[in-house]
């Protein structure tokens, strides 16, 4: 039974009493499996690049960037870093006080060269009345812990990643927020240069935000000869999804009230949706290295947005050809082979298709958002992988799919899954207008049934989670994509604050 107390909090977030039932509906029904046609490879659906073909997309890239159109860089950086510390909270619940598993010991010895060390010092003289030096020679490990962590000192447990410190330089310490300001000076800059960065942040960490660009803007535009436009959104209230009890029933909190979470990383199509771009490079918050190691990188971001570009250019011509209605039938097919090879969309139905048929699905399927993607040889690192999927109209395209969509309980779709030769960094080069320089409305392309349902609790009672389609999974399910095969070089995400000494982020 719906209160007007719940009519006023659905009006207040945006969200429709339709919706709220449909949300309600996805806990009693789930979500189907995904149909698999196979796992994507450099045999079928992976593109490699050859040499030639290299220098081609970074020549269309270098032209496309002199032709005035607005490009932005899109980075998800509302995610907490909490887990990157749990085994260091861990270290802060256990019963014993000296450094014992590996991860303990590994951490402590390669402290002093943490990147926000001089900090973490000042943070334990002010608290402890000692520095980090004096506290590891006494063994006072977790005094050294509590002042990274607390609020009382760094507060890095509950800071979100791009606000951290993670690479050390000779001039100071660089944030992944400042590393992705560097990035797109290199890689996005526009013709009159701008350098466009866009960053999706949470409400109670924007005012942080807003002062570190402010602070660090002014020298980096002084070092790259451009200047920034650094914006902020935050995710929409109306992408909250509505928690459930174990019997699928609205769970109420103890006043009654209905509870709504945020609905996940596919919330943030709305945020992208709202971009004012042509071409959006994304990428994580945490996936960055310092400049020694950036050539790689900016390369083949270069290499995704030169391919795209190309792509478009292709798929627009033929848009225009089927406007004029003047079309051969050999030209038909060409468009047809174009479909199938770069965009890897198949459909058995093709070969029936009378001549008018064939022009309004090759409409249908030229005419959709492009997202080129990277994809990392499997080295055992987590992330979603790359699929040939069935779609609901009967074609196979590629498709980004993390193991939740998956049938596991299925043997040849579990072996599929795990015998997956490449994975998703998270490394995205989009294309956002159609061949009229419309901007798409971005959800329209949404496959509403790739969402999840998650298991958590609240007040030590259990509820049920509604995930929204993922970002690169489910809410780009219609949009045309190709996967290239990029290096390893390319993919070097934080997870945990360990990862910070590895070799790529010293």
């Amino acid at each position: 039974m719906m209160t007007e107390k719940d009519k006023a909090l659905l009006q207040q977030k945006g969200i429709t009493e339709e919706q709220f039932r449909e949300q309600l509906q996805c806990f009693v029904h789930g979500f189907p499996y995904l149909r698999l046609s196979a796992a994507a490879s450099v045999e079928k659906g992976i593109t490699v690049l050859s040499d030639a073909e290299q220098q081609a997309a970074l020549a269309a890239w270098d032209a496309y960037t002199a032709g005035g159109h607005a490009i932005v860089k899109f980075v998800p950086a509302s995610g907490a870093a909490s887990r990157m510390f749990k085994n260091l909270y861990a270290f802060l619940d256990a019963t014993y006080d000296e450094p014992t598993t590996d991860f303990e010991k590994t951490f402590f010895a390669n402290l002093p060269a943490a990147a926000y060390h001089a900090d973490l010092d000042a943070a334990c003289q002010r608290l402890h009345g000692a520095g980090v030096g004096e506290l590891l020679a006494a063994r006072r490990f977790k005094d050294i812990v509590s002042a990274l962590l607390g609020k009382d000192g760094l507060n890095y447990g509950h800071l979100p990643k791009g606000l951290l410190k993670f690479h050390t330089y000779p001039d100071g310490a660089r944030t992944p927020l400042e590393e992705h300001l560097v990035e797109g000076a290199l890689y996005a800059r526009r013709h009159d240069g701008t350098v466009s960065v866009h960053f999706t942040v949470s409400p109670e960490h924007r005012a942080l935000f807003e002062q570190l660009v402010a602070r660090v803007v002014p020298a980096y535009e002084q070092q790259f000869g451009v200047k920034y436009d650094v914006t902020f959104s935050e995710q929409k209230p109306s992408t909250d999804t509505v928690a459930a009890n174990p019997d699928n029933t609205p769970f109420r909190q103890a006043d009654g009230s209905l509870l709504f979470r945020p609905g996940g990383h596919g919330a943030l199509i709305e945020n992208l949706n709202e971009l004012p771009a042509d071409v959006v490079f994304i990428k994580n918050i945490d996936n960055v290295v310092p400049d020694r190691l950036k050539d790689e990188t900016v390369r083949y971001k270069k290499l995704l947005a030169g391919v795209l570009v190309s792509l478009q250019e292709q798929a627009f011509a033929y848009l225009r050809k089927l406007d004029s209605g003047c079309y051969t039938v050999e030209e038909l097919l060409e468009m047809l082979q174009f479909v199938q090879k770069k965009f890897c969309c198949k459909n058995p139905e093709t070969k029936t298709l009378e001549d008018t048929e064939l022009a309004i699905y090759l409409r249908r399927k030229l005419n959709r958002p492009v997202r080129v993607c990277g994809m990392v040889r499997n080295v055992g690192e987590p992330g979603g992988g790359p699929f040939l999927a069935y779609n609901a109209d009967g074609t196979i395209s590629p498709q980004i799919l993390e193991s939740s969509q998956i049938d596991m309980a299925d043997p040849e779709k579990k072996a599929m899954f795990e015998k997956g030769t490449h994975f998703n960094p998270v490394d995205l080069v989009c294309g956002l207008r159609n061949y009229r320089g419309e901007a798409f409305h971005l959800p329209d392309y949404v496959d509403k049934a790739t969402g999840f349902i998650s298991h958590k609790s609240k007040d030590g009672r259990e509820l049920k989670a509604l995930e929204l389609p993922g970002l690169w999974n489910g809410a780009m399910s219609d949009w045309n994509t190709v996967f290239v095969e990029v290096p390893l070089a390319t993919f070097n995400p934080v997870k945990t604050v360990n990862d910070l000494f590895r070799e790529q982020h010293r």
